[in-house]
């Protein structure tokens, strides 16, 4: 066994963020020390550790060097079949076993993600679980691979479908990414293909050859372990040998050729976009792999070019042409090969030859100017903040260990990565341009509305988009309830026994404080020096509530338009001034407030606050930023007419709420609404309603109550209260029967669910009895009813969940999901059986893992500065003790099989819900009537853009 233990300091020095390996750093200077120890087994799973006792809490992330680029054309999409698979049996956790295991430990729950170079599996757990995560991953390595057979294959393959359909072929510029790489690399190379595959291959895939592909790749010398938390270094070793030394090593695995992407003229292609309002241009360079010295230059340019007022591309395409309302850009580095991008969301009547011409003379203007010192200063700073907010959670920290030790073979290599990023100059800028983008090929994609070809860039050719056909009854049918035989894997000693717990956690909860201003605000605040960070919310009652009927996304623009400049500052100057700082402010309006949020670095918050005060009490109003900002929004609103999960959404708030009722309205307004709204409206707004007597500050971070309230004296002082009254809005009772509604989008994928009725506040007594009650029904993940029986067990759906939303106000309770269009009625069949027998079905075994979930996880509750805001939150929103979690555990422990009956009786009747449908209605409307609810009543005209 090799070993390796390094320990890792973060000094700050001004602005720059520097990274030493040394035992000792100056001692003027802040030091942030992260330790970590890296050992390797004789097998060649490489293993590294990081102790941080901060909360008592574990990461544990598994993660193999394989991704789509380890397949081969014809056999794609198994590296991220295979993410599924491994979560749903192995040999001596049994089937579900992992998922099941995180429920009752109080995980956070199994979950994993896949790449184009590698696959990672991870959960967060109290630490008294450690053992028993250790024992999990290891038989996931190496007691896996028999538990799959044909039925689970066939199974999961209808899963990773939906999850294509949902994430791709049902949703605007879904097919975008595959169009350009098809373009962009060779056939042969390992990024022609997406990720996720094709559904053919899919479909072709035998169990051989999954099989074939897992021996070959999940092997241990293809592994990194990565545990991060409150543990002990020699008990944590001691088990991960135990579990993982005796699973023989694998083929030797070399490591794949960097191999840039191929343009040997300009292609440009085009599509028309069946869920897309807009037209959008996409333009793609070759560039350079992952940690290649040019990346780092590459990532600055793409920041300066297009992010913020004083971008090129924002000058030349929103402020100058007012072609769209924002560019993104990005440069993209894989292990073997990179690419530099840019798209361009276009408002509804534009050519994408004008955005081309427009994007020629943004670089144009770069080439004449440059990046100026400050800009590339003010790009930096952000580096530091960016670092800090990574290392919030262990498994931030763990992600990031592993990241380095696979693709830059040390763990440490951060030292020599934020070198980089901060030794970027002007002219390292200026050359990378020069040498990956100027007069260079490209590929430029335009996707436009169905029947707008003509707005595509001039020569583009036809893409090969393959569309889905819907077929009823197409799928392969499969029972995945057979229990798989198979010989079992030998192992030194007895694996069927699940390892005990530790000692259980010990969980304190946040110290909080609390003051009241002269002006009416309220302050809350929790201190935590973990990091050297500071995140703050001040929320201001109101939000929508306080919009005109008639006249809504009044509030929404308000929001917008105080960060766009101050009295003093322009619009420009406030972005650079926030830049400079490394901090973040934003205002946004919800339903019931406006929110002020701000992240920044200790050091800098004083200076931040004092931007905040300008934001809130010395608003601009710039006409041309109000105009702009107005254009965007009516764009957004197009856009959501053709996505079929925000038309859900909104039609679903309006069967909930009810016309009358301001709740039923999208905060974004109407396109009348919004075309209607004069600056003025926006002034009166903030006069009538921006006041300290319906404000509450919450702070978290390395700060103390002295220090904030002697950073709020300004805004007290020169705030001044006023009386708001908030309009009370009645929420509708329940329907009297259910009612299926349909809302027609030719063509759909997938039909969006949303079934529910209006249910209560979150100050009702029964509220957190009825959560309790919905673990196991849909609020559960994987330990839930509906996701076992229409995910694991039919392969209908990628994700379902229930649960009741409620604020003082009542709320609603709702399920959710998007399905397979050709098992419409038969998914909407079984959720109606499961709420009709959930009651009576309900066991004691259901309740014993409830609860253990429940409690257990409050292990992890207070672990990152947005849980304790979010904490500080519920305390001022709904008046809460400082300790409800206490409150809530009491109800979880005195809950019963017998009260969860009876509140599922009370609030789980499915002939009392509204059925609400989006998809394809030629194919699928008729189906529903045999749900017994009446003939579907079609809406697209009763929520059509004018009538929201």
């Amino acid at each position: 066994m090799q070993k390796i233990k390094l320990s890792l300091f973060v000094a700050f020095i001004g602005c720059a963020l520097l990274w030493s390996c040394q035992t000792t750093a100056p001692t003027d200077q802040p030091e942030f020390k992260v330790d970590y120890e890296k050992f390797t087994l004789d097998n060649g799973l490489e293993v590294i550790l990081h102790v941080d006792k901060s909360d008592p809490v574990v990461a544990v992330a598994l993660t193999a060097h394989v991704g789509s680029a380890r397949e081969i054309e014809g056999r794609t999409g198994f590296a991220h079949l295979f993410e599924h698979l491994l979560f749903l049996e192995s040999e001596n956790l049994g089937k579900g076993g992992l998922d099941k295991m995180s429920a009752r430990i109080g995980g956070s729950g199994a979950n994993g993600s896949t790449s184009r170079d590698r696959t990672n599996y991870f959960q967060t757990v109290p630490k008294d679980a450690l053992e028993k995560m250790i024992w999990a991953e290891a038989d996931k390595l190496g007691w896996f691979i028999n538990t799959v057979t044909d039925p689970v294959l066939a199974k999961e393959k209808q899963v990773v479908k939906n999850e294509k359909r949902q994430s791709n072929d049902n949703r605007p510029y879904g097919h975008t990414s595959y169009v350009i790489d098809k373009a962009l690399y060779p056939e042969d190379h390992p990024y022609n293909w997406q990720v996720i595959g094709s559904l053919d291959d899919l479909q072709a895939a035998t169990l051989n050859d999954v099989k074939q592909f897992f021996r070959r790749w999940y092997v241990p010398n293809n592994t990194t372990l990565v545990i991060a938390g409150d543990f002990e270094t020699a008990q944590a070793k001691e088990w991960v040998i135990k579990y993982f030394d005796e699973i023989p090593k694998g083929q030797e695995i070399s490591d794949l050729p960097k191999r840039a992407g191929v343009v040997n003229e300009n292609i440009k292609l085009y599509h028309e976009d069946n869920f897309a309002r807009l037209p959008e241009l996409t333009m793609v360079w070759p560039t350079v792999e992952l940690y290649h010295p040019d990346s780092y230059a590459l990532n600055v340019l793409s920041q300066y070019l297009a992010r913020g007022k004083q971008a090129p591309f924002y000058q030349v395409l929103v402020e100058n042409e007012q072609l769209t309302s924002g560019v993104r850009m990005g440069n993209r580095a894989s292990e073997l090969a990179g690419q530099f991008q840019l798209s361009v969301r276009a408002f509804p009547d534009k050519n994408l030859d004008d955005v081309a011409d427009a994007v020629g003379s943004a670089f144009t203007k770069f080439e004449t100017e440059g990046i100026p010192q400050k800009d590339l200063d003010r790009i930096k700073a952000g580096q530091e903040t960016a670092f800090y907010n990574g290392l919030s959670s262990v498994l931030g920290k763990g992600f990031q260990l592993a990241q380095y030790n696979i693709f830059a073979k040390n763990p440490g290599f951060v030292k020599e990565d934020v070198e980089n990023i901060l030794n970027v100059t002007a002219d390292d800028v200026t050359r990378v341009y020069n040498k990956y983008i100027k007069d260079k090929n490209f590929i430029a994609t335009s996707f436009v509305p169905r029947g707008r070809a003509a707005q595509a860039l001039s020569g583009s050719v036809k893409a090969n988009v393959v569309e889905e056909k819907i077929v009823q009854g197409a799928e392969e049918r499969f029972d995945a309830s057979i229990q798989a035989e198979y010989n079992r894997t030998p192992s030194s000693f007895d694996r069927t026994q699940e390892p005990p717990y530790g000692d259980s956690p010990n969980v304190a909860i946040p110290q909080v404080w609390k003051a009241d201003l002269d002006n009416g605000m309220k302050v809350l605040g929790i201190e935590n020096d973990e990091v050297p960070l500071v995140q703050f919310n001040l929320t201001i009652k109101g939000g929508l509530l306080l919009d005109d009927l008639n006249k809504v996304g009044v509030a929404n623009l308000t929001a917008n338009l105080m960060t766009q400049g101050t009295k003093n500052r322009t619009p420009k100057e406030l972005e650079e001034a926030i830049a400079q700082l490394g901090a973040s402010i934003n205002v946004f309006a919800g339903t019931e407030s406006i929110s002020v949020t701000g992240n920044t670095l200790r050091r800098n918050y004083e200076k931040t606050m004092a931007l905040v005060k300008e934001i809130l009490l010395e608003p601009r109003w710039d006409e041309k930023e109000f105009n702009l900002k107005k254009q965007s929004i009516v764009s957004s609103i197009k856009q959501q007419e053709a996505n079929p999960n925000a038309v859900a959404n909104n039609a679903y708030n309006i069967l909930i709420y009810g016309k009358d009722n301001i709740r039923s309205k999208n905060i974004l307004g109407s396109e009348s609404s919004v075309n209607s709204i004069t600056i003025d409206d926006l002034k009166g707004y903030y006069e009538r309603f921006i006041s300290p007597s319906i404000a509450t500050m919450h702070v978290v971070g390395d700060i103390s109550q002295t220090d904030v309230l002697s950073s709020l004296k300004p805004i007290e002082s020169g705030w001044a209260t006023k009386a708001v009254n908030i309009p009370v809005y009645n929420t509708p009772s329940a329907p009297d029967k259910s009612q299926v509604f349909f809302y027609d989008v030719p063509d759909a994928k997938q039909s969006v669910l949303q079934i529910g009725y209006p249910a209560m506040a979150a100050t009702d007594n029964d509220y957190y009895p009825a959560t309790v009650m919905n673990y196991i029904l849909g609020g559960g993940g994987f330990a839930s009813q509906l996701t076992q029986q229409l995910r694991e067990g039919k392969g209908y759906t990628y994700g379902i969940r229930s649960g009741f939303s409620g604020s003082k106000d009542a709320g609603s309770f709702n399920i959710s999901s998007g399905v397979r269009t050709n098992v419409t009625y038969e998914s909407a069949q079984l959720v109606k059986d499961i709420l009709s027998d959930y009651g009576k079905n309900y066991s004691e075994q259901d309740l014993a893992t409830t609860k253990s979930f429940l409690i257990k996880s409050n292990a992890r509750a207070f672990e990152t500065a947005g849980s304790k805001l979010n904490m500080l939150q519920n305390i001022s929103r709904f008046g809460w003790e400082d300790d409800y979690v206490k409150d809530r555990e009491a109800i979880v422990q005195n809950m019963t099989v017998e009260k969860i009956q009876a509140l599922s009786d009370k609030y789980l009747d499915p002939d009392k819900m509204f059925w609400l449908v989006v998809g394809d209605a030629k194919t699928q409307m008729r189906r529903l009537e045999k749900l017994g609810f009446g003939k579907p009543v079609l809406i697209n005209e009763m929520v059509s853009p004018e009538q929201k």
